[in-house]
């Protein structure tokens, strides 16, 4: 049909062919993502079957990781720190553009002993 045949149609006439295209199209995209399903089925089983997954809670949970210890403190902030994983936090990196080394905002590791107390009778106590 070219363009000049529409121009002659009415609208009631427009309005059908609308609606025959309408429910054409939904048919053929109804029975094109049914193929598509059938086959993502067939390929999630076929991988299934490859491969076992890998350790997995049954309650759909994520296994405990370990606390991440922050390596890093911003001096301005005390309480902004990082811990070396993922991106660069904002202070850090205005800060490391400024000229700084990393190394300048690390966090001591140091082990800072306790004091004793000694109690009257002599005997040690660890505070």
């Amino acid at each position: 049909m070219g363009g000049s045949d529409f121009d002659l149609m009415s609208i009631d006439e427009l309005w059908s062919l609308h609606e025959e295209l309408a429910s054409t199209l939904a048919e053929r995209l109804s029975s094109e993502k049914d193929l598509l399903e059938a086959r993502l089925r067939q390929l999630s089983q076929q991988n299934s079957n490859e491969r076992q997954p890998k350790t997995t809670v049954s309650n759909g949970k994520r296994r405990p990781y370990p606390a991440v210890v922050p390596k890093y403190r911003n001096p301005d902030d005390l309480a902004e720190t990082w811990s070396g994983r993922g991106k660069r936090p904002r202070w850090l990196a205005a800060l490391l553009k400024s000229g700084k080394q990393i190394d300048d905002f690390r966090i001591s590791t140091k082990v800072v002993p306790r004091p004793l107390n000694v109690t009257p009778l002599g005997k040690r106590e660890v505070s």
